[in-house]
This record gives C-alpha cells, sequence and structure tokens, in this order.
C-alpha cells in the first residue's frame, strides 16, 4: 500500500512538473522579417537633468544590488567612469522601485567583439524587474552592426515582442544611447491585467518604438503574459553567452 501511495505522488509531481514547463521551443517566437533599415544616427550623450535620479554617477554602484538577493550589493566592474557586466555575479537591479518613468542610459560592446547572432554582446534592460532571473520586460541590447539575427530579438527589440522601426546601430567600441519612456501596466483588485504597459524608445536619437503597447512581460519560450505586479526596479542583465561583456555609463532615471 505505501508503495502504490509513492507511485501516486510521484506521478502527481512529474505531472505538475510538466504542466508547469513552457510549451514549444525558442524558435517558435523568432521573427526575422521585415528586416529594418540601417540607419546611421547620432547617440545621445547629454547629461541628467536636475530632477532625475542618478543611477550611475561614473563612480560607484551604490543604487544598485544583486538581482538574485537584494541584500547583496552589486559587484560589477566599475572603471574610468563606466561599469562592466560581470557574468559570475549575475544580472543587477536597482535599489529603488518606479512605476512609470524616463529612462537614459548609454551602453558599449567592445571593438574587439566576437561571435555571431544572439551571442554578440548580448545583453537587456529589463523595465520593470519581477525578481530573480531574466523575468521581466526585456528592452534587448545586443551588437546589430552587421549581425544578422531574429528581428524581435535585435537591439531596440522588445524582446521577443516588438521589432525596432530602424537600425540604427553604430560600430563595436562606439557608445550608444537609449532613451525610454516607460508606462507600467495596472492590474484590477483580483489581479487581472487593467490596463497594458506602453513603452517609446529612442535609440541613438531614432524612435524604434513608437508607444508600443506591450502583450506581458518578456519570455524565452511561449507568449508573454502578465503578472499582477506594483513598482518595480529597473534591471541589467548579466547575459550567458561568450562574447565579450559590455559596459554602462550615464544612467538616470525621471519618474513620470
Amino acid at each position: 500500500m505505501k508503495q502504490f501511495v509513492l507511485v501516486v505522488a510521484l506521478l502527481m509531481s512529474i505531472g505538475c512538473q510538466a504542466q508547469t514547463q513552457p510549451a514549444g521551443k525558442p524558435e517558435d517566437t523568432e521573427v526575422w522579417e521585415p528586416v529594418p533599415k540601417a540607419v546611421v544616427a547620432t547617440p545621445n550623450f547629454l547629461p541628467p537633468p536636475s530632477d532625475a535620479v542618478v543611477l550611475f554617477n561614473g563612480k560607484d554602484l551604490s543604487q544598485w544590488v544583486s538581482a538574485d538577493d537584494r541584500n547583496v550589493p552589486a559587484k560589477w566592474k566599475v572603471a574610468s567612469g563606466a561599469f562592466t557586466v560581470d557574468k559570475a555575479t549575475g544580472n543587477i537591479e536597482t535599489k529603488q522601485s518606479f512605476t512609470n518613468y524616463q529612462l537614459h542610459l548609454e551602453w558599449r560592446v567592445p571593438a574587439n567583439i566576437s561571435g555571431t547572432g544572439q551571442a554578440r554582446g548580448n545583453s537587456g534592460v529589463f523595465l520593470a524587474s519581477l525578481g530573480k532571473g531574466d523575468l521581466g520586460y526585456e528592452l534587448q541590447i545586443l551588437d546589430s552592426y552587421q549581425n544578422k539575427t531574429y528581428v524581435n530579438g535585435m537591439a531596440g527589440s522588445i524582446y521577443k515582442q516588438r521589432i525596432p522601426l530602424a537600425n540604427p546601430t553604430r560600430k563595436p567600441g562606439e557608445w550608444q544611447s537609449y532613451d525610454v519612456l516607460w508606462t507600467a501596466p495596472t492590474f484590477k483588485p483580483d489581479g487581472t491585467l487593467l490596463t497594458p504597459a506602453r513603452v517609446t524608445v529612442w535609440f541613438n536619437g531614432v524612435v524604434v518604438q513608437n508607444n508600443v503597447e506591450l502583450a506581458g512581460a518578456t519570455v524565452y519560450i511561449g507568449p508573454p503574459s502578465y503578472k499582477s505586479h506594483g513598482p518595480s526596479p529597473i534591471k541589467l542583465q548579466s547575459h550567458g553567452d561568450k562574447s565579450e561583456p559590455l559596459s554602462f555609463r550615464n544612467i538616470w532615471v525621471r519618474e513620470l
């Protein structure tokens, strides 16, 4: 009898695990056309306005913590007014949480970047972090200068959701800028969606996302979906690819 109960419990456990696994393959949500037109553009390197919350001042990561354990300070490497992804310590996110905001940040992939496709300077800005791992709404960072990949996974895309309207990526080794207007989703008292998230993105001064509506938080496999949440940190991704890690500088946010 005990053996029977153990077998039933094991089968139920396996069934529950199977139900929580996403269906399909990563390739199912990759889009390869239309390919956004490459344009030459000038990045925005303006300093923060007087009312901005400065998230990186060129000196330290005092405004950031580990996304896996918010009690642990961020340990990415700071040097020469910028900081560089440390793949060994994982994602980092802001100490402060935000709802609606204007965000500015600058990023650069190394001039000697190697790899192809998604394994070429891969990172991301999660516009609202929803916990450990790559959970949230991801604005993709990637070397998309003459680097073919699925278009809803290139720089300026809302990963696996929204293709950028253009490709203003500059050469590896050059600094790039993102300017973002983020409107967080809202939820009913029962946790169901009331209004979806919306986002506008300027990439090197070029609009690549024009007040687009999101279908939910980013997922690697399957369709995006919403889960009720409130104000959230902003997260930077430490991706697991083998290419040289990228750097960030001049990050600030204005609450709206």
